[in-house]
């Protein structure tokens, strides 16, 4: 099978500290998977390597079949990124967060025109295009941060909790656009979230991190057969294989608050 995205042996040691202890899994095309773990369990860290962002120890990461090693640059065409942090900036409106995106990624006038008003509509933001995005709520400022993310017409997307500290209508707004994003565009989507009912409703398969490495993989289905309960809750086969259960539910400056805390204890 020709693999999204292919994690090989992968490790990241900051000193003697080692945050990812040789993880590897496989994500097909199309699919939607999630990484899931408790805080310090290596998810963030995994990612940024995935994103280009961070360097492995060793190992090897492939995307659409691209060493991402050795084809750095390649590889960030075939990605779309989303981190904890806040991306957008609130001191511009919608459409000028999209066009500095689009100018940075080098698309002509026309071009990024069209292409701004595309993510515009695919995301409901076209009424909302030049309101400051300091006036958004935190469900719109995530989708503007997908919208960012997707400008360039990645084939793959990568979200490190993308509905952190939004209300449950918004995060639920997010799961649709991103159900929307897999089946219009055919994105591979590999996502981090602390929600476990997030996990089991979008995730086709999903990988459980503790302490730097898998613990568990598998469909939701299949996870809770390994944990001998197969009518548990995903929440239960998380507290099974890590010992820890978790939970975290805006206005633009609650989401930026929210997410600089988690940022500072990651």
């Amino acid at each position: 099978m020709d693999w999204a995205i292919e994690v090989k042996n992968l490790i990241k040691r900051f000193g003697d500290y080692e945050a990812v202890a040789g993880i590897s899994f496989a994500v097909r095309p199309g699919e939607v998977f999630g990484l899931l773990g408790p805080n310090g369990a290596g998810k963030t860290t995994t990612m940024r390597m995935l994103a280009t962002l961070l360097p492995p120890s060793s190992g090897q990461i492939l995307i659409e079949g691209v060493d991402a090693l050795r084809y750095g640059s390649l590889v960030r065409r075939l990605l779309g990124y989303v981190p904890q942090a806040l991306s957008a900036d609130g001191t511009l409106t919608g459409y000028e967060n999209l066009l500095f995106f689009a100018k940075l990624l080098r698309l002509d006038k026309k071009e990024r025109e069209r292409r701004i008003h595309e993510i515009l509509d695919l995301l409901d933001l076209q009424k909302a295009a030049n309101k400051l995005v300091r006036e958004y709520s935190g469900g719109m400022v995530r989708r503007l941060e997908i919208g960012q993310a997707i400008l360039h017409r990645p084939r793959v997307l990568i979200l490190d909790e993308p509905t952190v500290g939004l209300d449950p209508v918004a995060r639920h707004t997010v799961w649709n656009i991103l159900e929307k994003l897999r089946a219009e565009i055919g994105l591979t989507i590999l996502i981090t979230t602390h929600y476990m009912e997030e996990a089991e409703a979008i995730c086709e398969r999903i990988a459980i991190m503790n302490r730097g490495k898998i613990v568990a993989q598998g469909t939701p289905a299949e996870l809770k057969v390994k944990a001998g309960k197969p009518q548990a809750t995903l929440e239960d086969v998380f507290a099974y294989f890590t010992g820890d259960q978790f939970e975290s539910g805006g206005t633009f400056r609650e989401v930026q608050q929210v997410r600089r805390r988690i940022q500072r204890f990651s």
